[in-house]
């Protein structure tokens, strides 16, 4: 059976994004030009899938996006249909546990999922993550403190981790 993905456009102070979700959750959320290249990057990411613009239907989604990159909320209980390794997948959901305007290292996670050799492969997985802010990668730090790099761009990585100091 083919699966549907349906997709919408918003638009933040951080620039536009695509969230796209299948029937169980959201599949993506990320910063990009409203183009071809982010529909292209779905296609690629979701080959077998019909992709399918709805911006109606996927209107609430956004405003819960917006909200959350804005800072006018500080979490979602959002339903994610998170598609990657185990140990991606494991990554991913400890990092929705460190609660906003907190970080951690690369390595300190590794610690935190039994697995401290493994700090690169939490930065390879932080790398492979496909939902911006929902997933908040962007609150791993290197070891020194310092900000390493983002998927949508260490400017959006900085100005997440400015408004969660705030909030």
């Amino acid at each position: 059976m083919q699966q549907t993905i349906r997709y919408a456009w918003g638009d933040s102070s951080l620039g536009p994004f695509i969230a796209a979700a299948s029937t169980r959750g959201l599949v993506t959320v990320e910063f990009g030009n409203l183009d071809q290249f982010s529909i292209q990057a779905l296609r690629q990411r979701f080959p077998d899938a019909d992709l399918v613009e709805t911006s109606d239907a996927l209107a609430p989604t956004v405003a819960e996006l917006v909200g959350l990159i804005e800072q006018r909320q500080a979490v979602s209980d959002l339903p994610l249909d998170l598609r990657g390794s185990d140990f991606e997948v494991r990554v991913w959901q400890a990092l929705r546990e460190i609660p906003p305007g907190q970080t951690t290292s690369y390595g300190a996670l590794a610690a935190r999922l039994g697995a401290p050799a493994m700090a690169r492969e939490v930065g390879a997985a932080c790398a492979a993550n496909t939902l911006a802010v929902i997933v908040p990668c962007h609150r791993v730090l290197k070891k020194d403190g310092s900000l390493s790099g983002y998927r949508w761009g260490v400017h959006r990585k900085r100005a997440l981790l400015q408004r969660e100091a705030r909030a």
